[in-house]
């Protein structure tokens, strides 16, 4: 988990901006929203995008819902975690690394 930032920021450009620590060889799941976001040594899952005017085949269709079916799950978690009324509500504890502490504790 990266730190907790303030207002309305694209995943994509706050990911770009953070520098990740992946073991080699491991595996990243992302959604289509972070197109073209890579981290040298990791494999990228991501769904395949329709072409414009196109069509995807059997295969990456097949693919995508099992990609699918993986995310799924995370964003029922991510759902849990809003659950969670402190993690939505603007917070005014300005104690350092508070609001990070909040979103672990939300987290388990």
């Amino acid at each position: 988990m990266s730190d907790t930032c303030e207002g309305k920021k694209n995943d994509k450009k706050l990911a770009d901006e953070i520098e990740y620590n992946l073991p080699e060889g491991s595996y990243l799941c992302q959604d289509t929203g972070f197109q073209g976001f890579e981290i040298s040594g990791v494999n990228i899952v991501q769904p395949k995008k329709k072409p414009r005017g196109g069509e995807l085949t059997e295969e990456e269709k097949e693919r995508n819902r099992t990609i699918s079916s993986v995310r799924v799950r995370v964003e029922h978690a991510i759902c849990g975690v809003k659950r969670c009324k402190i993690v939505k509500e603007k917070l005014r504890n300005w104690k350092h690394k508070f609001k990070d502490f909040v979103m672990e504790t939300c987290c388990e």
